[in-house]
């Protein structure tokens, strides 16, 4: 019978995500195994609030304070690439500056915000529109971060060995491996006329503070995925979107009033629903059908398996790893739904299922 894990339940929190990382980020899972091991960054982490103490909200919140200069040792050790040096700035930060720590964990959240679900929503707000006949569409994304799932027209998408979609000039460039007997549509996103974004903490590229933290939230040793990131904020500060605070059943009204009446109102979600209970799932469903009443609207979803209602599940079990992409449209008769595709890791991986 295997040993229980040794240590605390903080240290064995943070062992863990140092093998997660370990892969993904060998220098923040450095940082992770060396705060499980330290007694004094322990007690310093456990006056965390509960939801800052979170490995992926600390390590952040360590890397913002080093991107502001406040942890020079920090930033020096990360700009080498040094584990070792790491490790101990970042015990002797956290143990040294637990009031500012605790400060930024209590108000931030990861954000691991990018373009990469545009490879899954494109194909998806095109079918939308084809449906409904739309000659324009209005994008209204849920859990928005800083916007830059607003961006599908506005980068560049090949899918596998078929279509190269979006922008072939953007600077961001993206791709997905296609599996299955039909291949990703052709078609293009109608013009965009609206961009809304809704989140309970929206980010602003054009604040400093803001911009920041994005980029603390990508570990200090993935050069490629700042350089992405960066090239995602340029796209959104270029054409800033209309921001909402506020839970999405709540502030979807004044969303939906922002997309010109003469073009269909696309709301995403991506892997946003699950944050939701199921009543509060079905409240944003019932916000979608209320607004179907006077327009249409459609609803493009990619969430895991049974989680957004109404939606077909297509016979797969949830939890089964993957997710589905959904296409609702909600007008005068009602709510007309269908599953057009599948998809693996985060968008990397599409399966499209529905009749071109």
């Amino acid at each position: 019978m295997p040993e229980p894990p040794a240590g605390p339940p903080l240290a064995r929190r943070y062992r863990r995500s140092a093998e997660v990382d370990a892969g993904a980020s060998p220098l923040q899972g450095r940082v992770a195994t060396a705060l499980a091991g330290s007694g004094a960054a322990l007690a310093a982490l456990a006056t965390l609030p509960a939801r800052g103490r979170h490995p992926a909200v600390v390590l952040a919140t360590l890397h913002d304070l080093a991107l502001a200069g406040r942890a020079p040792a920090l930033a020096a050790a990360y700009a080498a690439g040094d584990g070792e040096a790491a490790a101990a700035a970042a015990v002797a930060t956290l143990v040294g500056a637990t009031d500012a720590v605790a400060a930024l964990a209590a108000r931030r959240q990861p954000r691991t915000d990018g373009t990469g679900r545009c490879a899954v929503l494109y194909p998806a707000v095109a079918e939308a529109a084809r449906r409904v006949g739309a000659g324009a569409v209005g994008l209204v994304d849920v859990d928005c971060a800083a916007g830059s799932g607003l961006l599908v027209d506005r980068v560049g998408i090949t899918y596998g060995d078929g279509p190269v979609l979006g922008d072939p000039s953007s600077p961001v460039q993206l791709s997905a491996s296609v599996v299955g007997a039909r291949p990703v549509p052709a078609r293009a996103v109608p013009p965009v006329v609206a961009r809304v974004g809704v989140d309970r903490a929206p980010l602003d590229v054009t604040d400093g503070d803001d911009a920041r933290w994005l980029r603390a939230c990508v570990p200090p040793d993935r050069p490629e995925r700042r350089a992405r990131l960066d090239a995602e904020m340029a796209l959104v500060a270029a054409d800033p979107p209309a921001l909402l605070r506020g839970e999405a059943a709540d502030v979807l009204p004044d969303a939906l009033a922002r997309v010109p009446a003469d073009a269909l109102p696309v709301v995403t979600t991506t892997w946003a629903l699950s944050r939701l209970s199921p009543a509060g799932r079905l409240r944003f469903l019932r916000r979608l059908e209320e607004a179907g009443a006077a327009r249409p609207v459609a609803w493009v979803s990619v969430e895991g398996v049974g989680v957004a209602p109404a939606v077909p599940t297509l016979g797969d079990r949830p939890a089964s790893g993957h997710s589905i992409l959904g296409v609702t449209v909600a007008d005068g008769s009602g709510l007309h739904a269908a599953a057009v595709g599948r998809c693996w890791s985060r968008g990397r991986l599409l399966s499209w299922l529905a009749e071109s």
